[in-house]
């Protein structure tokens, strides 16, 4: 049984049309449609600059007109342009995407004698190929994700099942067994549809192994915490968080049940969220946080925020805990808000930010997209557009979109860099917030953290718009 991202059980009929009705009007001014040109428009600009600057190459640097390597540290593997893939489809950008596919089918090559994250290496580069081969059909691009999986696969060679964190793509030596439940349990998506596309059950196997492992390791509090040995099994800290080390760990386990109907995943992301409610849960003033704590005994341990953790409402949402997810999505908006631009770490407690700086992040985002999908409350919408508005405002620079390195500033300084994530997670989340594009499935789908479509394209369509625009 697969579920859908709107098919989501335990929230009440009349919440959601509540929800609708009392912030519709607010919003009844706004041209979705012409925002979501506006969001097309400006990842055609940026792809240009990157194309005339930087193809080819991982991450340009959008203020100087250079760039940089991720995740290997001499070597380009093209990450941006993979990762943007599957976004220039959903928009249409045909020809752009195209020009990405014959890159990457021939120039785009794994065998590098250099060591890579595996967990950055598999969101973003495995799952971009996935993405783009299951928009456009192209063999290729399959084979180059299975090829690339398979130099990823060595670091799973443990006692416990859970991999190193990083390994040679061309020897497979890995290195450093101290590592995260997000980096080692945030695979199952993306390997459990190479399986599925391959006939190949090594990597589901692979996955699924590393993430049981971490769930069968969690304290008698039902909760985990942010670092373990893989090759012992002991946990290295105490602190538990939805934020980064943990974040895609909790994700994935609802994406499992989501993408495949494994039940056993669904039982084990119910089990977790039911500690993190419990234990975590902290209302002040009004606002809902999920706290910090330690794994074992429950107690508080920091009241700073990661801004990575700003996409857990969206997850509450889809688990059913949608009251939760709204409040915990309404307490960063109010952030947002006070800012414009999130900063990368904030302190509840004391309601001013700890880390100024902001990755031009998308997770905000992300959360008010997976809300939307399940209520279409225009409210979710219009965070989505102030989020927009706002990095256009403040990110874009003369070759495309950077990063800031205050937020707090007046005006806010900018740093020099564009995370491949950015070309495959917000844009995307805009778009599909704004456009109700005919190319995906509004009601049957998936993204995977990254933001990578592992289900939900709508391929008939596009090609009756490509054959009613010739």
């Amino acid at each position: 049984m697969n579920i859908s991202r709107r098919t989501i059980l335990g929230i009440p009929a009349g919440l959601v049309a509540a929800g609708v009705s009392g912030r519709a009007e607010a919003n009844a001014g706004t041209d979705w449609h012409a925002l979501a040109d506006d969001v097309r428009s400006q990842m055609a600009w940026a792809w240009d600059q990157y194309r005339q600057r930087a193809w080819g190459k991982d991450e340009i640097k959008p203020v100087s007109g250079t760039f940089s390597s991720f995740p290997l540290k001499t070597h380009h593997l093209g990450l941006s342009l993979i990762e943007a893939l599957d976004t220039l489809w959903l928009m249409g950008l045909d020809t752009r995407f195209q020009d990405g596919v014959d890159w990457v089918k021939a120039s785009f090559d794994a065998d590098v004698d250099g060591e890579v994250s595996v967990f950055e290496t598999s969101i973003r580069l495995v799952g971009g190929l996935l993405s783009a081969h299951l928009a456009c059909g192209d063999a290729v691009l399959l084979a180059k994700a299975r090829d690339l999986a398979d130099r990823l696969l060595p670091a799973f060679a443990t006692p416990t099942g859970m991999p190193y964190r990083f390994v040679n793509l061309r020897t497979g030596v890995p290195r450093e067994p101290v590592t995260s439940p997000a980096d080692i349990a945030t695979y199952l998506p993306e390997w459990g549809t190479l399986s599925r596309l391959t006939g190949d059950p090594r990597y589901t196997a692979a996955a699924r192994r590393a993430m049981v492992a971490v769930f069968e390791r969690r304290s008698p509090l039902d909760l985990v915490a942010t670092k373990i040995n893989v090759l012992t099994g002991e946990w290295q800290s105490r602190t538990a968080t939805v934020g980064s080390y943990c974040d895609s760990f909790f994700e994935y386990l609802w994406d499992g049940w989501q993408l495949f109907g494994d039940a056993a995943c669904k039982r084990m992301y119910d089990t977790c969220t039911a500690a993190i409610l419990k234990h975590q849960q902290v209302w002040k003033d009004g606002n809902l946080w999920i706290a910090d704590v330690d794994f074992e005994t429950g107690a508080v341990v920091s009241t700073e925020q990661d801004e990575l953790a700003s996409f857990y409402g969206g997850l509450l949402g889809q688990g059913g805990a949608f009251r939760q997810g709204a409040a915990y999505t309404e307490s960063w908006a109010k952030v947002q808000a006070r800012y414009g631009v999130l900063p990368e770490g904030y302190d509840y407690a004391a309601a001013k930010p700890t880390q100024v700086t902001n990755a031009l992040r998308p997770e905000l985002v992300d959360a008010a997209f997976n809300l939307w999908l399940i209520d279409r409350d225009p409210r979710w919408r219009e965070i989505g557009r102030l989020h927009f508005e706002a990095m256009k405002r403040w990110n874009r620079a003369p070759f495309g979109y950077t990063d800031l390195a205050d937020v707090t500033a007046s005006p806010k300084r900018q740093a020099d860099h564009c995370p491949g994530y950015w070309w495959s997670e917000q844009m995307k989340y805009y778009y599909l917030l704004f456009s109700d594009t005919p190319r995906f499935d509004y009601r049957d789908n998936y993204l995977s953290t990254e933001g990578n479509v592992l289900k939900g394209f709508r391929r008939d369509e596009a090609q009756g718009a490509r054959r009613r625009s010739s």
